[in-house]
């Protein structure tokens, strides 16, 4: 999962960095208003924390910006001011939530997990594909009941395709969502052959049908 961490203090924006890499999320930075707004237009991402005092622009003109493009990127609003006036300006707005400073990584963790689940698999911890059970709070994949070993790219990446099954989905959708802005700066993106090639081959040898399927020139599918 892909976050964008918009924060002008470096100090903070590293701390949480820090963490949520921990937890297994892919995170970028956007220390103004410039290029938040270049990075909002160019990528998507799974969850987007906003601070709304920034240099040279103004947080809520990002989130504006942000859904008048009809983007579905998740919205955390993280910031100083916590006047009532800017918690409603930004929930009218579209901001899935909203989080004073200062506040416990662990809370913010938890509201980052609580979004991305309403986002993409409605208020559900578990998720039933036909014989796969993905346990999203444990992150945890079974097949028929058989417990799989999962990367935690494979288990990432598995998401990805679930949550948008039967959509065909880039090779450099996918690099970005596994390796962020990163998969900019590679030649090619042969890397997610050998994770897509590991995640099938596990679920098939746990009795598991093929559902990954390559779209020829487009890139790839979950069916089911």
């Amino acid at each position: 999962m892909k976050i964008l961490i918009i924060e002008d203090q470096q100090e903070l924006a590293e701390n949480i960095s820090s963490y949520l890499k921990g937890e297994n999320y892919v995170c970028e930075f956007a220390s103004d208003y410039q290029e938040a707004i270049f990075k909002t237009e160019e990528y998507n991402y799974d969850c987007i924390l906003l601070d709304l005092m920034l240099p040279s622009g103004d947080g809520l003109s990002i989130l504006e910006n942000l859904r008048s493009r009809s983007k579905q990127d998740g919205v955390i609003i993280i910031s100083a001011k916590d006047a009532i006036e800017d918690k409603i300006d930004g929930l009218k707005l579209g901001a899935d939530d909203y989080l004073a400073k200062p506040f416990h990584l662990s809370e913010l963790g938890a509201r980052i997990y609580s979004v991305i689940r309403r986002k993409h698999f409605g208020s559900t911890n578990g998720i039933f594909v036909n014989e796969i059970y993905i346990d999203l709070l444990a992150k945890t994949v079974r097949v028929n009941s058989l417990l799989l070993t999962l990367t935690r790219k494979e288990f990432d990446l598995l998401l990805f395709l679930v949550g948008n099954k039967n959509k065909n989905i880039s090779k450099v959708a996918i690099a970005e969502h596994l390796s962020g802005e990163m998969a900019d700066m590679m030649d090619n993106h042969d890397f997610i052959y050998s994770h897509l090639k590991n995640l099938k081959k596990k679920l098939t040898e746990a009795g598991c049908k093929d559902y990954i399927k390559t779209t020829y020139g487009m890139g790839y599918k979950w069916e089911s």
